[in-house]
């Protein structure tokens, strides 16, 4: 599976790296947030991706949608990048990862060749060994 879509998500591979795009700006509700993590698990086929996640259409989301996202977000995944549009965005997020440790690898960026660049690296060094 090369690509996968719902009515707010695309998410498609460039270099075996996962990256996603949200179609509009949404406001995450914990309905949203099951249909965006599912859609994520179908087009991995239960194997961890290295994910380049663009953020830049999510308006808000809820407490709901948060919890269901620490429990169940991280599956999947061997590393995270995260696109953020503004150093408002970025405080934001690093806020939210103070509060809620990854307990995988997660970086936030304002380019997507840097996030990319990065994902390619962690996961060279855990090709390596």
């Amino acid at each position: 599976m090369k690509e996968i879509e719902n009515e707010y998500v695309r998410f498609w591979f460039e270099d075996g790296i996962l990256i996603n795009e949200l179609k509009k700006p949404v406001q995450v509700t914990l309905e949203i947030m099951i249909s965006l993590i599912d859609l994520r698990h179908q087009i991995s086929n239960n194997e961890s991706q290295y994910w380049c996640m663009d953020s830049h259409n999510i308006i808000s989301v809820n407490k709901e949608a948060r919890d269901y996202a620490a429990k169940y977000g991280q599956d999947f995944i061997c590393a995270n990048a995260v696109l953020v549009h503004s150093h408002l965005a970025k405080a934001i997020f690093n806020a939210f990862m103070i509060l809620k440790r990854p307990e995988i690898p997660l970086l936030l960026f304002t380019k997507k060749e840097k996030a990319i660049a990065w994902l390619l690296e962690v996961k060279a060094k855990n090709e390596l060994g």
